[in-house]
């Protein structure tokens, strides 16, 4: 359950990074609170998913979640560049979060 929270939490990481990308240096007041709310609940989540994953394994799981969803809806919806070295620089990442799991 807890390898649950923790990716729920790294897909809020996501919207967190998004929403303040959004706020234009928190100026605009509904992603601004989107970013708040997200970041309460990603950070929630984190915390709870530590009681029993370990601190290391844990947050690098959860910022390579929150690193790859962001950067794919980047390519996806914000018009930034997808290049075969980007899609194999995630892919990379994929792997390692992947590998962390296995390996726990």
């Amino acid at each position: 359950m807890n390898w649950i929270i923790l990716a729920v939490s790294g897909l809020f990481e996501t919207v967190w990074a998004i929403a303040l990308g959004k706020s234009a240096g928190f100026t605009r007041l509904v992603p601004s609170a989107v970013f708040a709310v997200a970041l309460v609940a990603s950070m929630a989540g984190l915390a709870i998913a530590m009681r029993t994953i370990p601190v290391g394994t844990a947050y690098a799981v959860w910022v390579g979640i929150g690193a790859v969803g962001t950067a794919v809806f980047g390519m996806l919806y914000l018009d930034e560049p997808v290049t075969v070295v980007r899609l194999c620089c995630l892919l990379l990442i994929v792997a390692g979060v992947v590998g962390l799991k296995l390996a726990h």
